[in-house]
């Protein structure tokens, strides 16, 4: 639907959500007919209507078939909406309800109640009409041709006075549009709503659907409906184009190795799903975010499903976490509610105004999976992805927890769908091994930034959480007793082999002390030798410089020359 095929004048109906899908409110001048069972809201729909109007000055007149208006302006009351200042002059109430023990004799026709209904439109100006409940009358004429007479007539009359007008009837079965009694009114109007009350899984839920619209465009699908304090509530997706502030800042999760692991911390603004069984640190997890962003001097609403706020504050100080301070400084709004004790759309309508009243930077929701026992998994999915879209349009950080579904303690699953379109998504299961069961915390995803795809040991002290650096072995990564037992191991072989070494440095420094010796001794040796080579050269250089003597003395005696050979000498 867009914005240029509302070519129809339109008045609004002041009904939040309603205006939003049909781009505007009702068909001016026209007649809109307003189809639903008992309790479908059928009267506060056309009467808000009217109220909203008369609040802006324009004057309206209420006409009561089925219930004498005594009694509407009793219910009306609880609404607060403040008919006796209206009644003065902008609304008037027209009592044409007829009692079942009233009989009808001759031909019955709509001529007298117009004639009043148009005194009072005249004395006050009025510009729109409720005729509440006009198949009670319409069953007092004589059969459907009757029936579709009086209507014409009843068209007639409205288009000659310019109104715009409400037409309620009930409409009961599978089918109410194709009701045998009142089938052709849906082809008379130029606006045909429907309202659905059903009950889905003990849950009361109400539906309005827009199923004709003449000269505009409309949101044809049925969206959800609810009856508060204030009146009538539409529930909508808001504008068909994703919108949202967008920012790159960081906030921490409160867990310094989580941080690390996300290259920081969370977006501000984002959305956090975190899944896994019961009893696997859930909301231990998201109370580490709340503390941290409180300790930011942030507001946090934490909402609680079946799980009352003194008992979160008492189990979180068991991990280091003193929620209870930021409870007493108003920056954190612990608020618990039973899941089952309103349907998806009254929690969702309570927390938007909660939202809005605290104006808070993060929202934690544990669990979101929660609201499926709120009225069934399909209107606990479209509240859920309403609510995550609300939220980030506010520029609201939230973080959902979620159970996990099936047998599988390792399985990757949202119940709520929610993983689709939430921008980081933690899955936290449980490692059961040699007998023990261990914490596990592993990052699907997350968009937008470098994140770690390690499995990560999650353990719970006394001073908080701390994630377990990744210990491989054999393929498989250790936790608990299995992890502790493998250090103790390689912290044993670490030492032994310390030991061995300097066991073996010893040895070598010994036998180095005694090649030292024995080098020395040897050393020794070879001094000695050598001292004995030199007497020796000394004493083979003195026997022949004795010899060179001798033979000289030879020579001489024979006669010879100096040097010349002792045998050549003459002999004598």
């Amino acid at each position: 639907m867009t914005e240029s095929a509302h070519t129809a004048r339109k008045s609004p109906t002041g009904i939040s959500g309603f205006d939003e899908l049909t781009g505007g409110g009702l068909p001016s001048a026209r007649i809109t007919v307003v189809l639903g069972s008992a309790g479908a809201g059928k009267t506060v729909f056309s009467l808000q209507t009217l109220v909203n109007a008369a609040a802006r000055g324009e004057p309206g007149v209420f006409v009561a078939f089925e219930e004498d208006t005594r009694r509407i302006r009793e219910n009306a009351d609880s609404f607060g909406w403040n008919l006796k200042e209206l009644e003065q002059e902008q609304l008037l109430f027209v009592d044409a309800y007829v009692s079942p023990t009233h009989t009808i004799s001759g031909d019955f026709d709509l001529g007298g109640v117009l004639a009043q209904v148009a005194d009072q439109v005249k004395q006050i100006g009025a510009k729109r009409v409720v005729f509440d409940g006009i198949d009670v009358l319409l069953a007092l004429l004589e059969g459907p041709a009757a029936a579709r007479r009086e209507l014409f007539r009843l068209f007639e009359w409205l288009a000659e006075r310019d109104l715009t007008c409400i037409l309620t009837a009930k409409a009961e079965g599978p089918d109410p549009l194709a009701s045998p009694q009142y089938g052709y009114l849906p082809f008379m109007a130029d606006c045909v709503i429907l309202l659905q009350h059903t009950l889905r899984e003990r849950v009361s839920v109400r539906g309005i659907r827009v199923v004709k619209y003449r000269g505009s465009g409309f949101s044809e699908n049925e969206f959800p409906v609810v009856i508060t304090g204030d009146g009538m509530e539409v529930a909508t997706y808001g504008r068909a184009d994703l919108v949202h502030p967008v920012s790159s800042e960081r906030v921490s999760s409160g867990v310094p190795a989580l941080d690390e692991m996300l290259d920081g911390g969370y977006f501000r603004g984002s959305s956090i799903l975190l899944t896994g069984a019961p009893g696997v640190a859930k909301t231990t997890l998201s109370s580490s975010f709340a503390d941290a962003t409180c300790a930011r001097g942030e507001r946090v609403l934490f909402l609680s499903f079946d799980e009352p706020a003194e008992q979160i504050v008492r189990n979180l100080s068991s991990v280091g976490m003193n929620l209870g301070r930021w409870v007493d400084e108003g920056l954190l709004d612990i608020w618990s509610l039973r899941s089952e004790a309103r349907g998806v759309e009254e929690h969702l309508i309570e927390i938007k105004k909660r939202l809005l009243a605290f104006r808070p930077s993060a929202l934690i929701v544990d669990p979101l999976s929660a609201l499926a026992k709120s009225g069934g998994e399909v209107a606990a999915v479209d509240g859920s992805l309403r609510l995550l879209d609300f939220a980030k349009s506010q520029g609201i950080t939230v973080l959902c927890t979620s159970l996990q579904e099936g047998s599988d303690p390792l399985a990757e699953q949202s119940s709520l769908q929610v993983s689709t379109i939430a921008d980081t998504w933690f899955h936290l299961s449980y490692h059961v091994r040699g007998g023990e069961r261990n914490r596990a915390l592993t990052v699907v995803k997350s968009r937008g930034m470098a994140h770690s795809n390690q499995v990560r040991e999650m353990i719970l002290t006394r001073g908080g959480i701390t994630l377990a650096d990744v210990y491989s072995a054999g393929g498989d990564v250790l936790m608990g007793t299995a992890r502790w037992e493998k250090e103790d191991e390689e912290r044993r072989l670490a030492a032994q082999a310390a030991t061995d070494a300097e066991e073996r440095r010893l040895e070598l420094d010994r036998t180095e002390a005694e090649l030292r010796l024995r080098m020395a001794s040897m050393e020794r040796e070879l001094a000695g030798v050598r001292a004995q080579r030199e007497a020796a050269e000394a004493a083979a250089l003195a026997a022949a410089d004795e010899r060179e003597k001798v033979m000289n003395g030879i020579l001489r005696r024979r006669g010879a020359q100096p040097g010349q050979d002792a045998d050549a000498a003459p002999r004598p």
